[in-house]
């Protein structure tokens, strides 16, 4: 498993507000974020844009996570076919 940098434990951290937010809205119609920053002001805007670019760094940390482990097995597959 890939170390967590503290870049990447604030994006997961983010990510699990936008997620809690979003459950509030849809069990209890209730939007956390427009209740403590106002509803669309500067701030609330810039905590939605915090959630949505951790959720995307996320997605791309997972997948070139993903990518850099399939080259590893893929290596040591070939290795030991090699040597056999």
């Amino acid at each position: 498993m890939k170390n967590l940098t503290s870049f990447d434990l604030i994006a997961f951290v983010l990510v699990v507000i936008g997620g809690i937010n979003w459950g509030t809205i849809a069990l209890f119609d209730l939007d956390l974020v427009r209740l403590l920053f106002g509803d669309m002001t500067p701030l609330s805007r810039i905590v939605y844009g915090l959630v949505g670019l951790s959720a995307v760094y996320l997605l791309f940390s997972a997948l070139t996570a993903t990518d850099s482990v399939n080259t590893r097995v893929h290596n040591n597959n070939n290795r030991t076919s090699v040597n056999g």
